[in-house]
This record gives C-alpha cells, sequence and structure tokens, in this order.
C-alpha cells in the first residue's frame, strides 16, 4: 500500500492529519517531512566532490536583497577540530563526524564591498546583525537538507556559541564575522528517529497571535511525545532543585533548560565584533 504524505504529518506532529491524504509521500515534502538529526556516524569518508556538491546547495539558499552575507568555516586542521570539540566534551559526535563546519554571519564582505567602491556603508545598526544571521541560518538549513538529500547525516551544533570567544580565535574570525552554528556531517551509523513537533495549533496563527490554549496543547503535546519517547530519568535535568514530577515531558524538560543562564555574554562578543545593536 502506498504511503501518503497524511501519515508523514501525523508522524512529524503524532496527531491525525487530513491534509496530504491522497498526496502519495514521495519527492521534496517526503525528504523534509521525514528528516532526521544524526549524531552517530560511521568512518566511511565523505569525498570532496560530494562535499562541493553540499556546499554548492548550501550557498543555493535564499539571501537578503542579495547581499549573502554568509561564511562557511571548514575545520579541516585536527588540532583546531579536537580544541573545537575539547570545549563541547557533551557532545562526542563533534570529534566522531567525518566533517565539521561552522556557519557564520558575514557583515564584513559587504563592508569592504563599499569600501572597494568608495560608497558609505549606511546600515550600521542592529539590522546588519540580523540580516548576517538570517543569511547565516537559511544556509545552514540548506546545507542540512543537502546533505540529506546525498544520504548523510547532520547535526547542526549552535552551543558553539556558548564559546563564541574561543571559536573566533581559533578560526581567526575577523570583526563583523560571528559564528551562528557547527554542523557535524557523516554517514549515519543507525536509522534515527523523527522528533515529534508542536502542535500547528501552536505555532500556526492567522491574522493574529493567539496562545489562548497554550496550556491544553502544551499538556496534549507533552503526553503524545512521552508516549512515543519517554525521556529516561537519567535524562532529567535539575532534579535536586525542581523534582521529580509525575510526567517529565517537553515542557519540563525545555523549561529546566532554559532556567539556567547561558551566553550571557554573546551580546558583548557581538559589540566586540564590530557589529552596533542600536
Amino acid at each position: 500500500m502506498t504511503k501518503m504524505i497524511a501519515e508523514l504529518i501525523e508522524q512529524r506532529f503524532g496527531l491525525p492529519s487530513t491534509a496530504g491524504h491522497d498526496t502519495p509521500a514521495e519527492g521534496e515534502l517526503t525528504a523534509i517531512l521525514s528528516h532526521r538529526t544524526h549524531r552517530r556516524y560511521t568512518d566511511m569518508p565523505i569525498s570532496e566532490n560530494l562535499m562541493q556538491q553540499v556546499l554548492a546547495a548550501g550557498l543555493s539558499a535564499p539571501a537578503k536583497s542579495d547581499l549573502q552575507q554568509v561564511a562557511v568555516l571548514r575545520v579541516e586542521d585536527p588540532g583546531i577540530r579536537l580544541a573545537v570539540a575539547e570545549l563541547l566534551p557533551a557532545m562526542p559526535w563533534v570529534a566522531q563526524a567525518v566533517r565539521f563546519l561552522v556557519v557564520c554571519g558575514d557583515s564584513r564582505r559587504i563592508r569592504r564591498v563599499c569600501e572597494l567602491r568608495g560608497i558609505p556603508f549606511a546600515n550600521d545598526h542592529l539590522d546588519a546583525f540580523l540580516n548576517a544571521a538570517s543569511d547565516a541560518a537559511m544556509v545552514l538549513q540548506n546545507l542540512i537538507r543537502a546533505a540529506s538529500a546525498a544520504g548523510l547525516g547532520a547535526c547542526p551544533i549552535s552551543v558553539i556559541r556558548n564559546h563564541a570567544t574561543r571559536i573566533t580565535e581559533l578560526l581567526a574570525l575577523p570583526d563583523h564575522v560571528f559564528p551562528l552554528a557547527g554542523l557535524c556531517l557523516g554517514w549515519p551509523s543507525r536509522e534515527g528517529f523523527v522528533s515529534m513537533r508542536l502542535p500547528m495549533a501552536l505555532t500556526v496563527h492567522v491574522d493574529r497571535y493567539d496562545d489562548t490554549n497554550l496550556e491544553a496543547e502544551i499538556d496534549g503535546y507533552d503526553r503524545r511525545r512521552d508516549a512515543r519517547h519517554s525521556i529516561p530519568e537519567s535524562d532529567w535535568r535539575q532534579v535536586e532543585r525542581f523534582g521529580k514530577p509525575s510526567l517529565y515531558g517537553w515542557s519540563q524538560d525545555k523549561a529546566r533548560q532554559v532556567s539556567v543562564p547561558e551566553r550571557q555574554d554573546f551580546g558583548a562578543f557581538v559589540r566586540r565584533q564590530g557589529f552596533k545593536l542600536d
């Protein structure tokens, strides 16, 4: 029996869906709906030929006003890779991945272009940072999609921003360039699983933002997600501080995660890189 898109939507959200009930599960929509993050890889190499294809596809992402404010750093030097991995001991896949990239927002290039052409850069404010961050995020997503299309596994590493200053030193990032995320690439050693997403009742709004039913929707999501992939007690966060709830679901885990201050110096780092955030 042919699988339909509706089945993939149901798998992704854990809710019945009529959308795509008459659309066969094939092509790009199927690949996107079936996305899995991979953190375990074989040691099989990724050829340079394939890397160039993935990079070309990644850099085919949309760019704000065609400014193309992104830089992709390929971390090939074993010493640099080790230094990055040592910053992230809880993420052994950073060291194990066959390839590792750092995707950066790059507002330096357009400023240099302005200098080359003798034209002032007149947008030195918060939006310059956001534009570069947006371009980098779109390239990051395209790299993940391209890797998946080629059969590779990928895992973005946002926690490198916890060590933004050190990453900047290791990669010699100049002013107006900042690390957005790392990206592990490799051939998956296991199938992985589809991570359930929040219901679209919470994430898709019509005309006006409305979270009136937040509590009920979150409670339902916690139960559905726990029924599929229960978080083992060994992974519960801050039990000494917040105790052991009857259901340790997504909301409990994420609330506890963000209760710990993180990256409090990132604004200062971005300013040191030359950005004005006014």
